[in-house]
């Protein structure tokens, strides 16, 4: 089954590939002509979530899927949370975003730095909208790891009951944890039962 899911990030279309499994094609805008990008103005990560999967709907008029993600650090008071992507500027600069994060941290001590990844998945299917969330809690490293794998925010980002960061991991390993993992699982388990 092809389904489209409402990202730009090549990093994102793949984890969901990944996940969802072979039963299912994601698909991406940009890669049936689409190349713009999708209106992210909700204050919440379920409005950004449900706006986007919106968009996608109203321009293809085919099932299709959204996720937005936030990082929610208890000692910055949530923050950079619904704006995650551009915490250090418009420009969506991963680098320059978890610099500013460690910049804010320093010298809290690392069982002070709690965060949690939270994830929203918004499905529109024949018009009807269903919505799965997953998180992932952790702490912020003290600095950033020389990890490879992961995107974004995965370098400073330590799960719960492991002492390295998402970035260390392999990508099966961290689809099994994360929160964008736990969502989409959710997101498959709805799809399979539908379409299976």
């Amino acid at each position: 089954m092809d389904i489209l899911f409402a990202t730009n990030n090549p990093h994102k279309q793949e984890e969901a590939q990944v996940i969802l499994g072979p039963s299912f094609h994601v698909l991406t805008p940009a890669s049936l002509g689409f190349p713009g990008d999708l209106p992210e103005t909700r204050d919440t990560l379920r409005g950004n979530s449900i706006q986007k999967a919106c968009a996608v709907w109203n321009l293809f008029q085919a099932d299709c899927f959204a996720d937005d993600t936030g990082l929610e650090i208890d000692a910055l008071q949530g923050a950079p949370g619904v704006h995650t992507a551009r915490y250090a500027g418009a420009d969506k600069d991963p680098a320059a975003n978890r610099h500013r994060v460690l910049e804010e941290l320093e010298g809290i001590p690392f069982e002070k730095r709690t965060a949690r990844f939270r994830c929203v998945v918004s499905l529109i299917e024949d018009g009807n909208l269903s919505v799965f969330e997953g998180t992932c809690e952790g702490h912020i490293a003290l600095q950033e790891s020389e990890g490879v794998q992961g995107f974004g925010y995965d370098s400073i980002f330590v799960p719960i009951g492991l002492d390295v960061t998402l970035a260390e991991i392999s990508i099966e390993e961290k689809n099994a944890l994360s929160h964008r993992g736990k969502a989409m699982r959710l997101l498959q388990c709805h799809l399979l039962r539908n379409h299976g």
